[in-house]
This record gives structure tokens, C-alpha cells and sequence, in this order.
């Protein structure tokens, strides 16, 4: 009887260290988008707008979750320049469609299935997929913002076929997660005021708990996940953070954060990526340079740009040097 205990606690090892992965690890994997796009998922509308007219370039915006209430300065400049940027705000924020409000059951990790699936990144990046068909393109140019950036990557990876060209703007460099170093997350307790660092401590505390983000409501999730601006903008002495007051957050960022988990690696994905690449880093990043730099490093045509002065929103502090590193590097793709 005596041989059966240590197997019994084997077993019960093995099993725990499987619940263990399974609730914290990836629920989304590269080609998910694709697969779920080929089996009939319903879309949600998704609200945007147009400035110019000419070339298309969509816009990823970051978060995830903010969405631009309007466009970018630089944009203006870039569609005087002969340039369509297509803003929209992703689904779950802002404007567009809400396939969720509320989270019910008490199965958790069915709840995490249901967020995921309705507001993860496969969805989100089918979405893009979606986009390209009603704007009638057979390639997008795809311009991403923070961490819209990896999603544009992320849809790069699975639809490389109608990729023209990728431009990640300050990207947050999500390929691995733990990341190695110092992450976002640090790098805002080692700038924040010495006053505001026990409170930031606590709302870190809860911003990974996802039992706790399940049992908010949907507007209680939208000042929670929005209240990372005002550390953020003291971190950063930043004039600009992101945050928008646009129809809030909502269940976005569980979502997102739902399907990368607590541990993944993409860099497979990221390395697959055929189309030209170009970085844009701002000199005055709360991101340091060498960040953008190993972003940039995951592809085998990246050109990358740092523009001085500029903060995390290269395109609003330095609208002509932002306008004009994306014009060179689209027109020097058209010379070819």
C-alpha cells in the first residue's frame, strides 16, 4: 500500500502544475484569428473615421483599450502628403461594439473562455482581417500604437499575404512574457513620486488578480484599467497619457491580458514576419530605447527611427518628424 503514496502525490503534482499552466498560461495562440475567421465568428461594429484621402494606412491604437478620440496631429501633415489613415476604436472600447457587458457563472475558468473569446486577440486581430474587406484592400499599410503595435504584428504573423508594410510607433514589445528586464510596470515604480508608490503597489496587487477583475462590473473594470494613466503620467511627467473618456476601457484589457496570460512566447510569430518594418522610438520614452531596439530586432527588414524630444506619443509631440520618417519609409517601398 505503502508504493502508492508517493505515486498518488506524483499524480496530484502533475495535476496541479497542469491547472496551474492551464489558468495561467496563453489562451491565445498565432493562427487562432484565422481559425476563428474560417469557422464563421460574428464581428461587431467596429467605429471609425477617415482623414485624407490617397494611400491607406490604418491606425492600431494602444492600451489596450484607448482609443484616439481624434486624429493625430501628424496626421494631418501625412494626409497633405497623399495618405488615408483609417483611425477605428477596437472592439469592447470606445465607440464600437460591446460583445460583452457583463460577466456571469461561476465557473471561472469558463468565465475567462467567455472574456477571451469575445475581447482577446484572437478577435482582435481578426478584426483587422475584417477592416482590410470593408476598405476593399487587398494589402493594408497597418500604423500601431503602443500596444496596438503587437496586435498589427500579431495580425502580420497570421495574414502576411495582405501585408504591405508594418509601423509600430513606440511598441511595447509583447513577443515574451515574463519579459526580461525591466517591464512597463517598473519602469513606472522607479520614476513615480515617492508619495504615490505604496498606492501604486496596491493597485498592482490587483491589476493581475483576474479572479477579482472577473467579479467587476463593466464600468467598474473602466475606471480600474483607466486609472493606470494617472500613474503613468506621473512616472512619465507626461501632458498626454492616452487615456480617453471615450465610452471607457470596458472588459478590454482582461481580455487581452486573458489571452497572452501570465506566460507566453510569440517570438515565432514575430520572427515570421516578412513585411518591411519600421520602429519609431521618442527620445523622451518612459520606454527606454533599448526596448523599441529588441522590437525591432525581431524582424529580418526593420529599419528603425528614434525621434529627440518626442514622448510616448511620438505623433502628437513631433507631428512633422513623425510625418516624415513614415512618408521616406513608404515611398522608398513604392521606389522598389
Amino acid at each position: 500500500m505503502k508504493i502508492w503514496i508517493p505515486i498518488a502525490l506524483i499524480i496530484v503534482t502533475i495535476l496541479c502544475i497542469w491547472a496551474w499552466r492551464t489558468m495561467t498560461g496563453p489562451m491565445y495562440r498565432p493562427g487562432d484569428a484565422r481559425r476563428a475567421l474560417d469557422s464563421g465568428a460574428a464581428g461587431v461594429e467596429l467605429y471609425r473615421f477617415q482623414q485624407g484621402q490617397g494611400r491607406d494606412v490604418l491606425v492600431v491604437h494602444g492600451g489596450p483599450g484607448f482609443p484616439p478620440d481624434g486624429p493625430w496631429r501628424a496626421g494631418a501633415r501625412l494626409a497633405a502628403e497623399g495618405y488615408r489613415l483609417t483611425y477605428y476604436h477596437q472592439r469592447g472600447c470606445g465607440r464600437s461594439g460591446r460583445p460583452i457587458t457583463s460577466i456571469s457563472g461561476s465557473n471561472r475558468y469558463e468565465q475567462m473562455k467567455t472574456v477571451e473569446r469575445a475581447l482577446g486577440l484572437a478577435a482582435q486581430v481578426g478584426d483587422i482581417e475584417r477592416l482590410r474587406r470593408e476598405l476593399g484592400r487587398e494589402k493594408l499599410v497597418l500604423l500601431g500604437h503602443s500596444f496596438g503595435a503587437d496586435i498589427a504584428t500579431l495580425y502580420a504573423a497570421e495574414f502576411p499575404e495582405h501585408v504591405e508594410a508594418l509601423i509600430a510607433v513606440a511598441p511595447a514589445n509583447m513577443a515574451v512574457l515574463p519579459t526580461k528586464g525591466s517591464g512597463l510596470f517598473d519602469l513606472i515604480r522607479a520614476r513615480l513620486p515617492v508619495g504615490m508608490r505604496s498606492e501604486y503597489e496596491a493597485y498592482l496587487k490587483e491589476y493581475f488578480d483576474f479572479g477579482a477583475a472577473l467579479q467587476r462590473t463593466e464600468a467598474q473594470s473602466s475606471e480600474f484599467y483607466g486609472r493606470l494613466a494617472k500613474f503613468y503620467g506621473a512616472a512619465a511627467q507626461a501632458r498626454e497619457v492616452g487615456g480617453s473618456d471615450i465610452g471607457g476601457t470596458g472588459y478590454v484589457p482582461l481580455g487581452v491580458y486573458l489571452s497572452m496570460g501570465k506566460h507566453h512566447d510569440y517570438t515565432e510569430a514575430y520572427r515570421s514576419v516578412k513585411a518591411p518594418v519600421l520602429v519609431i522610438h521618442g527620445g523622451a520614452d518612459l520606454q527606454p530605447e533599448e526596448a523599441s531596439r529588441a522590437f525591432a530586432a525581431w524582424f529580418a527588414n526593420a529599419r528603425f527611427v528614434r525621434i529627440e524630444g518626442a514622448s510616448h506619443f511620438v505623433f502628437n509631440d513631433r507631428p512633422e518628424e513623425f510625418a516624415r520618417a513614415v512618408s521616406e519609409f513608404l515611398d522608398y517601398l513604392a521606389s522598389r
